[in-house]
């Protein structure tokens, strides 16, 4: 293949996040687009500044605001010329954005190969954008970078043939232990915030499942305020407009809100919270890692290992979610067991083994997979390595 490169389409925070690594391995072999997705300096310039990434080809502006329809259509649109002006040996896609699905769809109709990363990920919730995203991605990809075996599970039950998966691991772990920081710099951003180890909550609530409903988003600021310990809110410009718009200040009024945080900053607050309060799904694996229990403030999960593996808890808003945030506060022994337990997304070697993948299929043979200079500080116990085919057999949920 002539392409010498790999084109990285990216359009959000998490994806900055997640692809970091591999962008970073594969050095002058990546081509970073951004879609424009997210338009919000706090929640895109700087991740790319922290992550020490080049700077990406800018796509699109403007296209942030659309509804989900003209969005996808714009990027798709925009992302074919693109490609047929210099097209990539391979298209990388991270999850399951609509920045992904675009990404995706305008590669295959390019016929450039599609590598989906955080692949086989299932809510089996209608309901969700992201999961008519992931499902639409799925027979469009033709290397799939699973991060576990039940992941890999659902796509082989979906007809996808075994050696196209790959069980790589979660890149969300070796991003999570390169980027927290060190206890003495975590104990100062925590001081910062006027609040003590141990001694508050860590709230993010931004999915519009939550903040497009008045009721339920009133439902969840009210559970939050009523706690006893006082509560960390990072307000994401989506919250925000939809507190204004639902005139709702009353009650977040009594929350501490804080402005965004850059990823580092987040990952101290999180590491030394009593308790995590999230519907984001990077904070259901973030959790994994940092160990700590966490809220999940969501009607359906599609990441049920940390669920499965005592980290987390799924909560509806209303008495489900007040039943949890009571439960999870009162069990002091939370933190000891959580310390022992590892991490179902593996041991922080998922850029290396995707990178790897992808140079052995799509780039030029000689070129070996490069390997992180440093192992990470305390690495989580090995990824279940069985064979993908046998992955079939696993549970649904």
């Amino acid at each position: 293949m002539s392409s010498t490169d790999v084109a990285l389409v990216l359009g959000t925070r998490p994806e900055i996040v997640k692809l970091a690594g591999v962008v970073r391995l594969l050095g002058p072999q990546a081509r970073v687009v951004w879609s424009g997705q997210h338009w919000d300096p706090a929640l895109t310039t700087t991740f790319f500044t922290q992550y020490g990434l080049p700077h990406p080809h800018h796509l699109l502006k403007g296209v942030g605001g659309e509804p989900r329809g003209r969005q996808i259509g714009r990027m798709v649109s925009a992302l074919s010329d693109h490609l047929a002006a210099r097209p990539p040996a391979a298209v990388v896609v991270q999850g399951d954005t609509n920045t992904a699905a675009a990404g995706a769809l305008a590669a295959h109709c390019a016929g450039i190969p599609v590598v989906h990363v955080e692949a086989g990920l299932r809510s089996f919730d209608p309901d969700m954008p992201e999961e008519a995203n992931r499902r639409l991605i799925a027979p469009l990809a033709d290397l799939h970078c699973a991060p576990t075996a039940t992941a890999a599970a659902h796509l082989l039950r979906e007809g996808i043939e075994p050696d196209r998966v790959v069980i790589t691991g979660n890149t969300v772990v070796e991003a999570t232990l390169e980027t927290l920081p060190g206890e003495a710099e975590a104990q100062r951003i925590v001081a910062e915030h006027a609040v003590t180890p141990g001694g508050y909550v860590l709230a993010t609530i931004h999915r519009p499942e939550n903040t497009d409903d008045a009721a339920r988003l009133a439902q969840i600021l009210d559970q939050l305020a009523a706690l006893d310990l006082p509560v960390l809110l990072p307000l994401h410009p989506r919250t925000r407009a939809a507190v204004e718009a639902f005139g709702l200040r009353s009650p977040i009024a009594r929350l501490r809100r804080i402005e965004p945080l850059d990823h580092a900053g987040f990952l101290a607050l999180a590491r030394h919270c009593r308790l995590l309060v999230s519907d984001s799904g990077g904070v259901q694996e973030e959790c994994t890692v940092l160990k700590r229990p966490l809220v999940v403030v969501r009607n359906s999960t599609e990441r049920p290992e940390a669920v499965r593996a005592g980290f987390a808890r799924l909560a509806r808003p209303g008495h489900e979610l007040g039943r949890a945030l009571r439960d999870l506060l009162a069990d002091e022994a939370a933190t000891e067991r959580l310390a022992h337990l590892p991490s179902p997304y593996g041991t922080g070697q998922a850029s290396a083994e995707i990178v790897a993948a992808v140079r052995s299929r799509y780039l030029a043979p000689e070129r070996p997979a490069e390997r992180p200079a440093e192992q990470p500080a305390a690495p989580l116990p090995a990824l279940d390595r069985a064979p993908v085919a046998a992955a079939a057999a696993h549970p649904r949920r």
